[in-house]
């Protein structure tokens, strides 16, 4: 059969107009439709495809699991498959409970599901739990047409889509009649017996690898892509699927060529009607970039143009390596432009090199100099804007360009002034898009997040008018009344900040305000948005996840032709959102906190599994050497914060921001280096190790070295979710053995800043005009108190507490958390209590020792810095509280001391 277009592909074509479209949702819609590009499907959330992931399944790090679901999310992917089918795994357990989980992350959850699994009752499962629309992977006929139908009733039941493979009770289809024949009795069987619905219906026509030298193996790529024009022209309105990277198996290790053997039977493969995939965005090239040898060779193979094909690939195949792109050269042709053209270019590459030459040259050019702001500075943003709205640009370069159109602003700024005393009656003001206020809230102190998102705002024509950290809700009030705002921003990181946001809500209402208010921030969520604080507000309220989406997200609000109805369907939306999140939150179970202790997790204590530390009580860091913590940095979370998503050093290769990231690390390094040389920040640590047991199941009792006596307690809080038989509800006093088993136990704290002279660099380059360095080395401050908390937590395993003498670990391994034992802090996951920060400033005497300060929020100042505990025993693991109930809460309140309104403002997150 040719590959062009044939009289039934034309037939196809035109019968688009009636097209049923596939339907498939998360908390968002997906519909495909003939003029759909191609749906990316997830990959990585398979514990068959990646190891990662299944280790961190088998150790229970679902927090970890959760963010490779959500890069993959970030990282274009239109459905995640999610896949538990492994010896050592309970499936059925890991899928509902990674399902449940993903229910509670919005970002994550606005996609449709793809339940993947070879075994019906882990389906099912995923079926009971899982929300929206979502995708099986997979039924066929392979047990015949019995056990097919039943399966096919309960997804129509259940009402899913549901991709079949192309396999029977004979086998796997391995040539083209054979997948014809299984495709149209398996939709014959669906249609017409089960009615159900053909347009839900995804074919999986088995992808098979080329070029392996076997003769059997060249037609893999053709039979499939024929088939997959039969199917769509014969088989009305279903899709067509599979997963890609099957096809270059044989040449594993050359992702040169692999990379064009996938774009290339894609092209072909998506022409014929396949348009859904499983694929790596990271392994293709775009068609047109393949150099045309490489192009030629692999277009033998996936079309079987030649007997030799194979061989012929195989041989060049050892020529080809990656294409490295030249270093930039100074190119400087572009200041032979027009004038607005270079100003354009100087706000898209971040040159400020010559944007005081060309401003003063487009001054001369004007009437007023103001103009040059309305009209050159601002057409030169617009298109940046555009840029980045279409993924063009990335926030790091957005932030440069903030830089450039800064220094514009501000060499223009006293002839403005001056034009004024000319012309008093005239109302010089830069015209622009809104005024934002923009806030971390009271007691906050982290603002990396709301600066990025304020340049990014300010980039695309806002004003901005940004009140800092630590703000209280009157100011911030009193400054939108004052400054006449049209929307406010709040940011967050911490959790009783969330609270705040809350107060200020309903303050707000209380006052009448009518302006949207935007929420953000690493505690923040679209769920905690919508129940708590859009509850509180009869106004807009929005959650905004990212500094890409806030540019839509603000013009939608601030459009005056759709702002009315953009508003009105964002509090049905949220309101909808409220009524199933806390529905959902109603059918879980709990148990009492009594019967969540009777469940506690066991450990066998031996005293050969304790380790007394080399040296017991305080001890004090007063000036660290930072050159040390070099090897010690993660960088992933680094490019994270800049929105660059990927993990370090792979995001420096990767095809879509692989060149912004290598340009930022490249700043980051050279910045990093001017700040050890020139001792442009102060590392400081206290660290303490202690005898100590758990009493009273949840309370660890800690002792004075010198005299056993109780000098602290550290209150632990239990998981209340019911759990499945044999699994426990964990504390953190289970990792510490208890007063009655008669074996005396220690315990570990710590507080590590690097933060100390951050605040000052940041003000000066703020002062000149350079937020990309302000916010870079805030970014660089947190990587370092990162990298300082893991080298002390290495330096106390191996030496001063010395439980792990012999361990040598890569830095990727202490990332990976490979070590023995924890480091837990509060306000994590696992103790989201911040009030333990308390119990620790005072067993330390953290603030007289280091001068790190809680704020009345109990954030710690400076902000790059980090706290917490040290757990020994080799079961030590990381956990998730989640929700508990007002059982535990009072508990927790009697065993405190406090108040249980006070509990419950501290913990208010995890209250079921």
């Amino acid at each position: 059969m040719n590959l062009t277009t044939s009289t039934a592909y034309k037939t196809y074509t035109e019968m688009k107009s009636n097209f049923r479209p596939l339907k498939l949702s998360g908390l968002e819609p997906l519909v495909i439709t003939p003029e759909s590009n191609f749906v990316n499907v997830g990959e990585r959330t398979n514990v068959a495809g990646s190891r990662k992931f299944l280790r961190l399944i088998k150790e229970e790090k679902l927090e970890e699991a959760l963010a490779i679901a959500r890069n993959q999310v970030e990282g274009g992917a239109q459905i995640i498959d999610i896949n538990m089918d492994d010896g050592l795994v309970d499936g059925k357990e890991a899928m509902v409970r990674f399902l449940n989980l993903i229910v509670s992350e919005p970002d994550i959850s606005r996609v449709p599901i793809m339940i993947d699994s070879s075994k019906w009752e882990i389906i099912e499962a995923g079926l009971q739990v899982v929300q929206g629309k979502c995708v099986v992977n997979s039924i066929s006929l392979k047990e015949g047409e019995e056990e097919f139908l039943n399966h096919a009733k309960k997804i129509k039941r259940y009402g899913a889509a549901v991709i079949v493979m192309a396999f029977d009770e004979v086998g796997q289809a391995d040539n083209y009649e054979r997948r014809i024949e299984i495709a149209q009795r398996s939709y014959n069987l669906l249609v017409h017996k089960v009615n159900f619905p053909p347009e839900d219906i995804i074919f999986d026509l088995n992808i098979f690898p080329v070029a392996t030298g076997m003769d059997e193996h060249r037609k893999n790529a053709i039979d499939f892509i024929e088939a997959t024009k039969w199917v769509k022209e014969n088989l009305p309105y279903v899709s067509v699927s599979g997963g890609v990277s099957n096809i270059s198996f044989s040449f594993r290790g050359n992702n040169a060529v692999r990379e064009a053997m996938h774009s290339v039977f894609l092209y072909h493969a998506i022409q014929a009607g396949m348009n859904i995939g499983i694929v790596n965005p990271t392994m293709l090239q775009v068609y047109d970039d393949i150099p045309k040898d490489l192009l030629a060779h692999v277009e033998d193979v996936m079309l079987d143009r030649r007997e030799d094909a194979t061989e012929r690939l195989l041989e060049f195949a050892e020529t080809v390596k990656h294409n490295k792109s030249e270093k930039n050269k100074v190119d400087l042709s572009w200041r032979e432009e027009a004038l607005q053209d270079r100003i354009t270019r100087a706000l898209v590459k971040g040159i400020d090199t010559y944007i005081v030459e060309d401003v003063e040259e487009a001054r001369q050019n004007s009437e007023k100099p103001i103009q040059v702001i309305e009209g050159h500075l601002m057409t030169g943003m617009n298109v940046v804007g555009d840029f980045f709205g279409s993924g063009k640009m990335f926030l790091p370069q957005v932030v440069k360009s903030a830089r450039v159109m800064k220094k514009a602003v501000a060499y223009l700024l006293p002839y403005i002034e001056e034009e004024k005393l000319k012309n008093p009656a005239s109302k010089e003001e830069k015209s622009g898009a809104g005024k934002i206020l923009m806030a971390t809230v009271k007691g906050d102190v982290h603002d990396i997040g709301k600066n990025i998102v304020s340049v990014v705002l300010a980039c695309n024509n806002y004003e901005i008018i940004d009140l800092g950290v630590m703000v209280p809700p009157e100011k911030i009030i009193a400054q939108a009344k004052a400054q006449q705002v049209d929307i406010i921003g709040l940011s967050g990181l911490i959790t009783p900040s969330l609270d705040e946001m809350v107060f200020l809500a309903k303050e707000m209402q209380r006052q009448d305000f009518e302006v949207p208010l935007l929420i953000g921030g690493a505690t923040t969520s679209k769920a905690h948005t919508a129940v708590k604080i859009d509850a509180e507000y009869q106004h807009a309220v929005v959650h905004v996840n990212d500094a890409s989406r806030a540019v839509t997200l603000v013009g939608n609000l601030l459009q005056k032709e759709t702002a009315t109805q953009y508003k009105t369907d964002l509090k049905l939306n949220y309101a909808e959102f409220r009524e199933k999140f806390l529905s959902r939150t109603k059918e879980k179970e709990y148990l009492s906190i009594v019967e969540a202790r009777k469940n506690k997790f066991q450990i066998d204590w031996k005293e050969e599994d304790i380790v007394r530390p080399n040296q017991l009580g305080v001890q004090l860091i007063e000036d660290f050497d930072l050159e040390k913590l070099k090897t010690f940095i993660d960088w992933t979370p680094f490019f994270r914060s800049w929105d660059l998503h990927g993990k370090f050093p792979d995001i420096l290769e990767d095809e879509v921001v692989g060149q912004q990231a290598t340009s930022l690390f490249a700043d980051a390094k050279k910045m990093l280096t001017e700040i050890i040389q020139q001792k442009q920040l102060k590392a400081k640590a206290v660290f303490g190790l202690f005898p100590a047991n758990t009493v009273d199941d949840d309370d660890i009792s800690v002792k004075d070295p010198e005299n056993s006596v109780e000098i602290i307690r550290f209150r632990t809080l239990r998981q209340q979710l019911k759990k499945y038989k044999g699994k426990p509800n964990f504390a953190l006093a289970d990792f510490i053995a208890s007063q009655d088993t008669q074996l005396q136990d220690y315990i570990g704290c710590f507080c590590v800043t690097t933060g100390f002279g951050t605040q000052e660099l940041a003000t000066a380059f703020e002062k000149n005009l350079d937020d990309y360095n302000s916010i870079m080395i805030k970014a660089l401050a947190d990587r370092l108190a990162e990298a300082f908390a893991e080298y002390l937590h290495w330096q106390v395993r191996t030496k001063d507490w010395g439980y792990a003498r012999d361990e040598n670990l890569s830095n990727a391994e202490l990332i990976k958390e490979s070590y023995k034992g924890i480091r837990p802090a509060p306000g994590y996951p696992a103790c989201p209590d911040h009030l333990e920060k308390l119990s620790i400033w005072k067993l330390l005497k953290v603030e007289e020792n280091i001068g790190v300060k809680l704020t009345e929020s109990l954030a710690m100042w400076p902000a790059a810095s980090v706290s917490g505990y040290y757990f020994a025993h080799p079961e030590a693991r990381y956990f998730g509280l989640g929700k508990i109930k007002p059982d535990q809460l009072e508990d927790f309140a009697n065993r405190t001391g406090i108040t249980y309104e006070k509990a419950e403002k501290w913990l208010s997150p995890n209250l079921a």
